[in-house]
């Protein structure tokens, strides 16, 4: 079983992010074969609070040209989780 830091790569802020925030939900960058399961145990396990719902998306990476070669950024995966009323994940900004 793997550990809770290595399925959770960090809290995305964004505007999107900030926007949804003040409806309990927050954006999470996660392991792409990670489940709903391990997100929601690793995210109550790190941050104290009481996951109502996880929902996760896979966005794929875009393909951008440097010089005369063609590249593709890697895909990523987000998972939107709903905590319960009145709980907050405190980050920090750097």
């Amino acid at each position: 079983m793997r550990t809770a830091t290595e399925i959770l790569k960090g809290v995305i802020q964004s505007e999107k992010a900030a926007r949804i925030s003040n409806k309990d939900q927050y954006v999470v960058k996660v392991k792409q074969d990670a489940n709903k399961v391990e997100i929601r145990r690793a995210v109550e396990q790190l941050f104290g609070v009481k996951v109502l719902r996880v929902n996760t998306v896979i966005s794929h990476g875009k393909w951008r040209r440097l010089s005369t070669r063609w590249g593709r950024r890697s895909d990523e995966k987000k998972a939107f989780v709903t905590l319960a009323k009145g709980q907050k994940i405190e980050v920090k900004t750097s």
